[in-house]
C-alpha cells in the first residue's frame, strides 16, 4: 500500500509579504554599502559576478508585480502546486542567466533598482488576495504560495551573497522558516514514507523514504541539520558527502542517507 498523502503546510500570505520584504530590506541595506571591488568579485554561480547577483536578487521581488500586472489567469485552480515548484526550476538557469546580465547592465545603479522594485512590490502586492492566480515561468500558481517561493530565492541567494563578499547579511525568521519548511516538504513528497526523519530545527521535522514505519521512542534513522545546510543541500549549493565530511549533517541509520534524492533542486 503507497504511504497516505499528509496534510498539506498553509502558509499566511499576509506574513510571508512581510517576510519576502524583510528579508529583502537586509540585502538592500548591504547592496547599498558595497565597494566596486565587491561588486566585481566572483560568485560560486558559474560566472557571475557579485554585481550580478545583487540584481537578480532584485528578481525574486519583480516577478511577483509583474506578474499581477498580466491578467488573472482563467480556470478555479492552480497549475502548479506549490510542492511542484522546486522541481520545476531546472531548465529555465540558461534564460535566468541572460536576463540577469541584461538586467546588471541596464542598471548601474542597484540602490536605484532595488527602490524602484521595493516600492513597486509595497504598492502592488499588499492589496491583492493570496488565493489569487498568477501566471509565473513554471506554470500558474496561487499568490500565496508564489511569494512562498521567493522566500527560497531570497534566502539562497542570500547565502551566497554572503559567501561571495564576506559579509553577515541576517536572515529574516519568517523568510528562512518558510523556505526550510517548503524544501523539506518537497523532500518528504518526493519520496514519501516514514522510515527516516529529517529534522531541521527549529522549523520543521519531516519523514520521508519507504521502509518500516517509525511510531515511538527514538527513530531509527535520523538526519539532522541546520537550515541554511539544508537550503544549500536542497539546491545544490552543496553535496550531501561534503555536508556529511564537514559535520554539518548528522546522520544515523542504514536508510539516512538523502544523496540520491539531493539537490531539490538544479
Amino acid at each position: 500500500m503507497p504511504p497516505a498523502k499528509k496534510r498539506l503546510r498553509t502558509y499566511d500570505a499576509t506574513k510571508t509579504r512581510a517576510a519576502v520584504l524583510a528579508q529583502f530590506a537586509h540585502v538592500r541595506e548591504a547592496v547599498r554599502a558595497l565597494t566596486p571591488e565587491q561588486l566585481a568579485l566572483p560568485t560560486r554561480l558559474g560566472d557571475w559576478t557579485v554585481r550580478e547577483l545583487a540584481a537578480h536578487l532584485t528578481m525574486a521581488l519583480s516577478r511577483v508585480t509583474t506578474s499581477l500586472e498580466l491578467p488573472e489567469p482563467a480556470g478555479p485552480k492552480p497549475g502548479l502546486a506549490l510542492l511542484e515548484w522546486p522541481f520545476s526550476t531546472a531548465g529555465r538557469a540558461e534564460r535566468i542567466a541572460d536576463d540577469t546580465r541584461a538586467l546588471a547592465a541596464a542598471h548601474p545603479d542597484l540602490d536605484a533598482l532595488y527602490g524602484e522594485v521595493a516600492d513597486r512590490f509595497d504598492e502592488r502586492v499588499p492589496a491583492v488576495p493570496g488565493d489569487r492566480l498568477v501566471p509565473t515561468r513554471a506554470g500558474t500558481m496561487r499568490l500565496g504560495d508564489f511569494l512562498v517561493t521567493r522566500t527560497v530565492e531570497l534566502v539562497a541567494h542570500t547565502d551566497d551573497l554572503n559567501a561571495a563578499t564576506g559579509l553577515d547579511i541576517p536572515y529574516d525568521r519568517q523568510a528562512l522558516a518558510a523556505c526550510t519548511r517548503l524544501l523539506a516538504d518537497a523532500l518528504a513528497d518526493k519520496a514519501p514514507g516514514g522510515s527516516v526523519e529529517v529534522r531541521i530545527p527549529p522549523f520543521v521535522v519531516v519523514q520521508c523514504i519507504g521502509g518500516p514505519k517509525h511510531t515511538r521512542g527514538t527513530p531509527p534513522n535520523v538526519v539532522e541539520t541546520g537550515p541554511l545546510v539544508w537550503t544549500r543541500l536542497a539546491t545544490g549549493r552543496t553535496h550531501w558527502a561534503q555536508a556529511l565530511e564537514a559535520a554539518e549533517v548528522s546522520a544515523s541509520g542504514e536508510r539516512a542517507d538523502l544523496a540520491h534524492l539531493l539537490p531539490l533542486m538544479s
